[in-house]
């Protein structure tokens, strides 16, 4: 015992000085800035613009868009007549019917375009909520220091605040040295197949390629992780979606003579058993990079754990696996959306169904995802078949090294001086998956501030932003084009 209480002694103090030095070296990744100097903007003729624009009823549906769309077109009208100087200076092409790009060309044709992304369609409105609204939702009413209406998170300010910044621009006489692309489509809450794919197979088929691409996706949040600032979230990737259909069949029969089980018996267990064993949980790749980014602005005794993932990584996984959103953020997600089986009470089913849907970690391809079900499920008796069209794989991780991400961390700063800056991974879907093959940069950012519960405003009830918010992100826009264009940095 003598001989072996040192040895302890030596491997304790051993461990406290790695633990130690680590958390030491694990210092601030965040860019200095100086903050915007106050530019002239006019935030409330651009809320009124945005309050006229979130009157037209540009909702996507499941279905194709119906030909000669009133809300399109006259959306579209609005534009122009908002944004004189632009359609007089930018190439404007329409796509797909609906979907807008325009093309400011630079000075230099030598340096790769920006392409600056958003939609200008909006999710349904629930017919049950309507009356739940503060006003009503296609009103566009501006009101208590908010313009209020579906679209005005996602994803109308974007579009207009991306319209507003290059409008003064072009006002004050700016030319840029590279070539900006805007790009709007019209269905990305249906996948944007005939919009932001349209677009990016004509800018394919031109020969393009791109610097990098900026779309909506994350925002700046408070609350999110223990730290002292908001964090403005930039998506360097974002998941893949597939859907899988589990089926069972039966013999049917009447009630009163049951199987041992029957066919919704067989699926309810296998979902028990696929529901019990999810994808594996990892704190590597793009979360490990969040973590990297806002662990030193953590205070010590957290700082001491971020930067040690070697020793403190499977108690981080837990504690981030009780929560949905810190939870999907580090696996593969699996969600039972939909069950049907059975026609009468006292009828044995024939057959019954369910509909999985997975989210994707980039890393976890569609194939190992299938795999990882059926040996889960491990039932013969339960077919397993894709369901749906609508599967993609995760994007490719974007870098936090390049000229783009370098001039958006520096923007984000700049415009929002309280912000702490992560990289991170998109939980849903958006139009950038279209852009991948143009650009090895692809971020997804919108420069919004949510405060806690407004994240439920985001597809639902009270959608809204405030004026003073519209103005920053028409701020943030600015720079964003001044910082990416006045140089010839590649």
């Amino acid at each position: 015992m003598r001989r072996i209480l040192p040895v302890l002694a030596l491997a304790v103090i051993a461990l406290a000085t790695a633990l130690v030095v680590n958390t030491l070296r694990f210092t601030s990744r965040q860019v200095p800035a100086e903050p915007l100097a106050a530019a002239a903007v006019d935030a409330t003729g651009a809320a009124r613009r945005l309050s006229e624009a979130l009157r037209f009823r540009t909702v996507s549906y499941q279905d194709p868009v119906p030909a000669g769309s009133s809300d399109f077109r006259g959306l579209h009208e609005h534009l122009e007549k908002a944004f004189p100087k632009v359609h007089a200076t930018l190439r404007k092409e329409l796509v797909g019917d609906y979907s807008l790009l325009y093309t400011w060309t630079g000075t230099d044709p030598s340096l790769d375009p920006i392409l600056l992304a958003g939609h200008q369609d909006v999710v349904p409105v629930d017919p049950a909520t309507e009356g739940g609204w503060s006003h009503p939702p296609f009103d566009g009413h501006v009101a208590d220091g908010y313009v209020w209406g579906r679209g005005a998170m996602d994803d109308k300010s974007g579009v207009l605040g991306i319209l507003e910044a290059v409008e003064t621009l072009v006002a004050e006489g700016y030319r840029p040295r590279r070539t900006v692309l805007l790009a709007f489509g019209h269905d990305e809450e249906v996948g944007g197949h005939e919009g932001a794919a349209q677009i990016a197979a004509l800018l394919r088929g031109r020969g393009l390629k791109l610097d990098y691409v900026l779309d909506e996706g994350l925002i700046i949040a408070e609350g999110v992780l223990p730290v002292p600032h908001p964090i403005a979230f930039v998506g360097i990737a974002e998941k893949g979606s597939l859907s899988l259909e589990l089926s069972v069949d039966g013999e049917g029969g009447h009630s009163s003579m049951p199987p041992t089980q029957t066919a919704i018996g067989v699926l309810g267990a296998a979902v028990g058993r696929l529901e019990a064993h999810p994808m594996p949980a990892g704190i590597h790749g793009v979360a490990r990079q969040t973590l990297d980014y806002v662990g030193p602005e953590m205070s010590w005794g957290k700082r001491l754990v971020f930067a040690n993932l070697w020793l403190f990584a499977p108690l981080l996984e837990r504690r981030f696996s009780m929560r949905p959103d810190t939870n999907a953020a580090i696996r593969t997600t699996t969600a039972v959306t939909i069950i049907e089986g059975g026609i009468k009470d006292n009828v044995l089913p024939t057959r019954a169904r369910a509909v999985v849907n997975l989210r994707t970690l980039p890393g976890d391809g569609i194939e190992k995802v299938i795999a990882h079900v059926r040996e889960a499920v491990g039932d013969p008796r339960v077919r397993i078949e894709r369901h749906g069209s609508m599967a993609w794989e995760a994007s490719p991780i974007s870098g936090t090294e390049s000229h783009g991400f370098r001039v958006l961390e520096r923007t984000i700063r700049q415009a929002f001086p309280d912000t702490i800056v992560a990289p991170a991974l998109v939980l849903g879907a958006t139009d950038s998956r279209h852009y991948v093959g143009l650009t090895k940069d692809v971020y997804r950012f919108l420069p919004q501030r949510y405060l806690p519960g407004d994240a439920k405003r985001y597809h639902g009830t009270d959608e809204r932003i405030s004026i003073e918010n519209y103005g920053q992100c028409i701020r943030f826009y600015r720079e964003l084009v001044r910082g990416s264009t006045s140089t010839s940095s590649r």
